[in-house]
This record gives structure tokens, C-alpha cells and sequence, in this order.
């Protein structure tokens, strides 16, 4: 058992799929196959149940990534005590609120743990808006949300990410959310409140729910953040939209209706001509500890 195969291995698990996992590793998919295999080999374990194409962990496995999940971000630590590895100086991070509440605390705490000579500057805010402050330069990198290609202005977002360097961290699935009560639907006109509460304009999960919203005659309405979303959810008359990753986490979740609209993918993205230290010291402790986020989302 190495590294590379436990890295190979968390792959497969966070995808599900060896397919996905091989591109996301930059290798071909009998490559992946054959590294868990000889995993479990191993471990004398199988460590997924195979339904088609569909890798999901057995209970073996899911005991099993935990440690794996230790395994790296130690192995991580201990390269960095050993080597010439030192970021220092002010690190600026633009993230969603969406991300800065469901994926990054554990991240954060982590990277000032390992890495406390970087001041790091977290600025919250709007993907398009973040976007363009990595362009400009006045952010050092941002975590954004890549809008689905039928939003409106997915062709102009790609064109400014065709300019930086961007590297996929998480993979969201955006829900729209109905009171308690309201009857299943199928589409967008089966909507029965009169509007739908989502962040400002420039949140691409907003744009997302109001491409999906084009042929109802329900209104989008603005709120300033998820819990005000959820609070309007709880009168009866208005849905909401926002990430599963952050409506698990609010506490009257169980009294509401989830319908997920797909997966959305949020990237990191920096400047080609700067790249710190420090931004790649984020990068590793951002790879390292998604895997728990992960478990403790499930």
C-alpha cells in the first residue's frame, strides 16, 4: 500500500466512478482499475460494491477512507516539516458564502495550523464578482462556481477562466427548495409559491435557477443570505435555492422539500503570471481535506 493508491483510491470514492476518477488524475481508466484492485488485494477487502459503472464503498471502504483521508494530510505534513517548502506573507482568497460555511472551515483551520507565517485574507462574495477580481489581480485566487453551459453568460465566464489557471475542488448539488407541504413537481410550472429566494445576480446558482425557471411565471426574489432563504422557506409561500452542502447544515432542514437541479462544479482559480507559495500550499491543504468534508456530508 502506497501513496499513490491511496490517492487513487479517494478518487474513486469522491467520484464514484473509475472513469472520472482516471481524468481527474490524469490517467487511463485500466490504470485506476488495476491500482484498487491491487488495493484490496492488499487489504484482503473488497472496498467497493460494483453496479455497473458505479463504484460506491462498502462499509469496509468507507472505514477504510477515513484512515486513507488521515494518511495523505499526514503524509502532507510531513513532507512540509522536511523540505524548503515555507509560504509566508498574505494570501488573498475570494470564496462563496455557500463554500466559506460548508467546505472551507475545516480547510481553514488546517492551513493556519500548518502554515501560520500566511496572513490569509478571506473576501466573500459573488462568483462573477470574484472572478473578476482574479483577473484584475487584487485576489490571489478564488473558489467560484462554474455556471452550467445554458446559463446566458456561461460563454462569457469561460472566457474569462480560459485566462487563469483553474483547477476543479468541489462538486455541488443545487437544490431548489419547497415548503413543507407543497406537492411533488416535475418542472418549473409545477411550482405552486409566488416566488423563489436565491442570492444576488451575480451568484451562479441564482443564474442556474432562473435558466430553470424561464418557461414559469414564478418570480426570483433577492435575499442576503442562506438562512434569510430559509426563513422565507418556512412561511409556506416562497421556495429557495442553494447547494445541498449547505442546506444540510441548516437546522430545519426536515421541514422542507429538496429537489435537486444537478450538479454543479466549483473551481479554484488564479493568475497564470502569479502563483505564491502560499496558493499552492492552499491548493494541497484544500485536496487534503475535502475528503472529510466529504464524510461528514454523508
Amino acid at each position: 500500500m502506497d501513496l499513490s493508491s491511496i490517492e487513487i483510491f479517494l478518487a474513486v470514492a469522491r467520484e464514484s466512478s473509475v472513469t472520472r476518477a482516471a481524468a481527474e488524475l490524469g490517467r487511463v481508466p485500466s490504470n485506476v482499475t488495476t491500482r484498487v484492485q491491487q488495493l484490496e488485494e492488499d487489504l484482503g477487502a473488497s472496498l467497493f460494491s460494483r453496479d455497473g459503472k458505479k463504484m460506491t464503498l462498502t462499509a469496509k471502504g468507507e472505514v477504510f477512507s477515513k484512515y486513507a483521508t488521515r494518511l495523505l494530510a499526514l503524509a502532507l505534513e510531513a513532507r512540509q516539516a522536511v523540505g524548503p517548502f515555507a509560504p509566508s506573507g498574505e494570501l488573498r482568497v475570494g470564496t462563496m458564502e455557500s463554500t466559506a460555511a460548508s467546505r472551507l472551515p475545516t480547510a481553514l483551520a488546517e492551513f493556519n495550523r500548518m502554515w501560520p507565517e500566511v496572513s490569509l485574507q478571506l473576501k466573500l462574495g459573488a462568483s462573477q464578482e470574484l472572478l473578476s477580481e482574479v483577473v484584475r489581480g487584487t485576489l490571489d485566487c478564488a473558489l467560484v462556481a462554474r455556471p452550467p453551459k445554458q446559463v446566458a453568460d456561461a460563454i462569457a465566464f469561460e472566457k474569462d477562466v480560459s485566462k487563469l489557471d483553474a483547477r476543479s475542488v468541489f462538486s455541488e448539488d443545487l437544490l431548489v427548495v419547497l415548503p413543507l407541504g407543497h406537492k411533488p413537481i416535475k418542472n418549473a410550472s409545477d411550482l405552486r409559491v409566488s416566488g423563489v429566494a436565491a442570492l444576488e445576480p451575480g451568484c451562479t446558482y441564482r443564474r442556474a435557477a432562473e435558466r430553470w425557471l424561464e418557461h414559469s411565471s414564478v418570480r426570483t426574489i433577492e435575499h442576503g443570505s442562506y438562512h434569510a432563504i430559509m426563513a422565507s422557506i418556512s412561511t409556506g409561500d416562497i421556495a429557495g435555492v442553494m447547494p445541498r452542502s449547505v442546506y444540510d447544515l441548516m437546522p430545519h432542514a426536515a421541514s422542507t422539500m429538496p429537489i435537486s437541479l444537478g450538479a454543479i462544479e466549483t473551481i479554484l482559480v488564479s493568475r497564470k503570471d502569479h502563483q505564491p507559495q502560499s496558493l499552492a500550499a492552499f491548493e494541497k491543504v484544500l485536496s487534503s481535506t475535502r475528503d472529510i468534508n466529504r464524510h461528514h456530508s454523508t
